[in-house]
């Protein structure tokens, strides 16, 4: 039988729906990059994706919920891809800060929307101390942390060169997960005097400062 008369699988009711699901997350982040979180109703982002309103509350509980799977998600792929970066054996510690770089630069494009969506999402939690929402959004950020400590962790792994980190990597990577918001709404605000590269030149000059620390104070107890 011939590729163009071979019978189409049918799909399965759960790959039915992951289907619909997946083109409602597709619909949606187009849509905010171009209104905004606000500015894109359920009613939009459904007839966008080529299905009804049922369609979008047989997946969502409402527009917040999907955007904190849509913020769940991206998180998850980027990490895979810094993760490749950052992880990468064959790659000195300079080469994979400036492949993140090239990395950055090529996300920029997007930052300010993605950051503007972040935003709405907790401060809208917050508001309406939507435990569920609220739940959703620490998971992402706990998420974040644990792939920033591993990186962190990573970097300081080097066999007989490497000092060993001045404190726990979850915690220096509570503070350059901090950092990293706390310059992306810098640049979002006052972009002047901040690059597209501002959040990777921190994370460089955080790990050389800290692994310079880690020397010193395993030469204070040698």
């Amino acid at each position: 039988m011939s590729r163009a008369t071979r019978p189409r699988t049918r799909l399965t009711r759960a790959e039915q729906q992951e289907q619909t699901k997946a083109r409602l997350l597709a619909s949606a982040a187009e849509l905010f990059a171009e209104r905004g979180v606000n500015g894109a109703s359920v009613e939009q982002i459904a007839e966008h994706a080529g299905y009804s309103r049922g369609a979008f509350y047989s997946n969502f509980a409402d527009k917040q919920a999907l955007v904190a799977t849509l913020l769940m998600e991206r998180t998850r792929h980027e990490a895979e891809e810094v993760g490749a970066i950052v992880l990468n054996p064959e790659a000195s510690f300079d080469e994979r800060m400036e492949t993140l770089r090239a990395w950055h630069r090529a996300r920029a494009v997007h930052a300010r929307e993605w950051l503007i969506l972040r935003t709405e999402l907790w401060l809208h939690a917050v508001r309406t101390a939507d435990r569920g929402l609220l739940d959703r959004i620490e998971e992402r950020e706990r998420f974040a942390r644990q792939m920033l400590a591993e990186g962190i962790a990573t970097a300081f792994t080097t066999p007989g060169t490497e000092p060993t980190p001045p404190d726990d990597p979850a915690f220096l990577g509570l503070i350059m997960h901090a950092l990293e918001d706390g310059l992306l709404i810098q640049r979002l605000i006052a972009p002047e005097g901040t690059s597209d590269t501002v959040v990777v030149d921190a994370v460089d000059l955080l790990i050389r400062s800290w692994k310079a620390l880690g020397r010193e104070n395993a030469g204070s107890s040698s």
